[in-house]
């Protein structure tokens, strides 16, 4: 069944690939991306000529994580347009790289911005929406770096994903009663099909840099070399997005909680079996699986 999506962050990367891949899939795709008028006249362009070379339904809308009026706008232009919302992804996200040192509590700070209290705005903006339909589906785009391998350099945007993982998980239980499904889509650390690593930021504070250089030299391009050294020659970030699709035309009520998309195979996988299953585990026993599946109705 067609389903009315919002996307954040999908001017590129997985965002993007996700976008036009749930569109061809037959749904009506809202493509968010801030500054649609300014630095992102490109890609809202892309949209609207792929939308017009596929005969899908791709359109785009002006939606900055970092703004709340910017989020409740652009949910209630879906809404009115649409009619409904039925799917929210959670993917807009901003990688930084370098010596955890070096980055100022500010930088730091505005890392979690994007990456973490962006999806709390725009969970403050749908979910009214959602929570009066009983139904839907939030499905937060992660990353494998929250419970696998966690290579230097990249402290800031790792403590962000875990975080927004957390936020994601809690957020599950206390959607499921009012029939809100949640997933997890978790990418391995893809170094081709995004640009990532290459609009990434990096500290100000220089002179910090230059005095782990001294022991720690290359250190980032060694991580990005040894990351795609250790992907497989059919690794694409495609794959993501077909996961998203998987994820989204699987049935309400029987969706997985969590899937991973990561070739390279960095143990996130497994350790999240276990924090998974321990957490299902715990809700049983201290009675509250009602919580651990969308449903309606209320309280078990």
């Amino acid at each position: 069944m067609s389903k009315t999506v919002l996307i954040t962050g999908a001017g590129s990367g997985f965002g993007a690939l996700s976008a036009r891949a749930l569109a061809t899939a037959g749904h009506t795709v809202y493509a968010a991306m801030r500054d649609t008028a300014g630095r992102n006249a490109g890609p809202v362009a892309e949209a609207a000529a792929f939308a017009d070379e596929h005969h899908v339904d791709l359109r785009t809308v002006e939606l900055d994580v970092l703004s709340q009026e910017s989020a409740d706008r652009a949910v209630a232009a879906v809404i009115e347009e649409a009619g409904a919302l039925d799917v929210l992804v959670h993917n807009a996200g901003h990688m930084v790289t370098g010596p955890a040192e070096a980055f100022t509590p500010e930088e730091t700070a505005a890392v979690f911005d994007t990456n973490v209290l962006g999806t709390q705005r725009v969970n403050r903006a749908a979910l009214p929406h959602l929570r009066a339909r009983q139904n839907g589906l939030v499905l937060w785009v992660g990353s494998s770096s929250t419970r696998g391998g966690t290579p230097p350099y990249l402290a800031p945007y790792f403590a962000a994903k875990a975080a927004m993982d957390a936020f994601a998980v809690s957020y599950a239980a206390e959607l499921a009663r009012f029939n809100i499904e949640t997933t997890i889509v978790v990418p391995g650390a893809f170094t081709s099909g995004t640009n990532h690593f290459a609009t990434g930021g990096h500290p100000a504070q220089q002179e910090i840099v230059a005095q782990y250089e001294e022991r720690y030299a290359g250190m980032m391009e060694d991580v990005s070399r040894r990351l795609a050294a250790l992907e497989p020659a059919d690794a694409d970030a495609s794959l993501v997005a077909d996961a998203v699709v998987e994820v989204v035309g699987t049935p309400h009520g029987s969706r997985p909680f969590r899937v991973h998309v990561d070739p390279s195979n960095d143990g996130s996988e497994e350790v999240s079996k276990v924090a998974d299953r321990i957490r299902s585990e715990f809700m049983t026993r201290i009675g509250l699986a009602d919580l651990l599946a969308p449903h309606a109705g209320g309280a078990a």
